[in-house]
């Protein structure tokens, strides 16, 4: 009996603070997104009506689509990149400690960090890109690039996409180290090299480590915000926003609590399909291993 209640009393602690501060707050957000609270006074239960208006929003619908264009280009931009740089790295190159430490330098800064100094290379008339390309002869190129309706998008995704892709890198180059080398030199012998080695050899067996890097990057798009409010706050026109910094525009700035709650409880079941895709792979993976 006493060895079964060990476990229990060391993890109480860690327990009463996780449901305290994150599932206690979960839930009542859920409730909050039920009512019209302003922040001010009391909360009045509305029923649905707060997701009604939500999706009939053209703001919300506009968000929405950013952040999916963000999910279809982080998935492909950053991963890729991230996996392609893993590769190379992992030969032994020389300077190899330096390139992994300079291309993943950037996730050490923090997001809203990051946002400020992009910003400041996106400026229009003294900004890094558009100097350059006056400097190069490039001039007709310039733009004011965070205030094209068509093109500010992807300029807080690239920001983000170079923020990125080092984290990929780090990921994909550990499950590179966990590889055995006998595997590779049997699948040499055996003819496999360049592409073939690669597609029927190191990509399946990177399996777990490409589910971390998907799962980590859907979550990483969808909770996109700091770049975003920092460089445009999700102008010009909403052609830059997101459904994090919709939810706090409508929470922060026009007092619409309940309505940013209901924001965040969508936004919380997006991001929970994935993690439940995540862990169903991950309990799989576990199973076939100790099978």
């Amino acid at each position: 009996m006493q060895k079964k209640l060990t476990p229990w009393l060391f993890l109480a602690f860690p327990l009463a603070l996780y449901i305290l501060w994150v599932i206690g707050p979960a839930f009542y957000t859920m409730y909050l997104s039920l009512t019209d609270w302003d922040g001010l006074s009391k909360p009045n239960f509305i029923g649905l009506e707060n997701y009604r208006v939500l999706f009939d929003d053209p703001v919300f619908t506009k968000s929405l689509i950013n952040n999916v264009k963000w999910l279809v280009i982080f998935i492909f931009l950053p991963v890729c990149l991230g996996l392609a740089l893993a590769m190379i790295l992992n030969k032994n190159i020389r300077g190899e400690k330096f390139f992994k430490a300079a291309i993943y330098s950037p996730m050490i800064l923090s997001p809203a960090v990051i946002g400020l100094i992009w910003g400041w290379m996106y400026d229009p008339s003294g900004g890094l890109i558009n100097t350059t390309l006056t400097a190069v002869g490039l001039k007709f190129l310039t733009r004011g690039w965070l205030s094209d309706p068509k093109l500010v998008l992807y300029c807080i995704i690239a920001a983000a996409a170079w923020r990125h892709t080092g984290y990929v890198m780090v990921l994909y180059l550990t499950g590179l180290k966990g590889i055995p080398i006998s595997v590779l030199e049997a699948a040499r012998v055996d003819g496999a090299n360049g592409w073939k080695l690669f597609l029927h050899i190191l990509f399946p067996l990177l399996k777990p480590s490409t589910i971390i890097v998907v799962v980590v990057t859907v979550i990483e798009s969808l909770r996109a915000f700091d770049m975003v409010n920092i460089m445009t706050q999700g102008g010009p026109f909403n052609s830059s926003n997101v459904l994090a910094n919709f939810m706090y525009i409508e929470a922060f700035h026009n007092y619409r609590m309940g309505f940013g709650a209901g924001i965040a409880v969508i936004l919380f079941f997006i991001m929970f399909i994935f993690i439940v895709m995540y862990l169903r792979e991950v309990i799989k993976s576990e199973n076939e291993t100790f099978a």
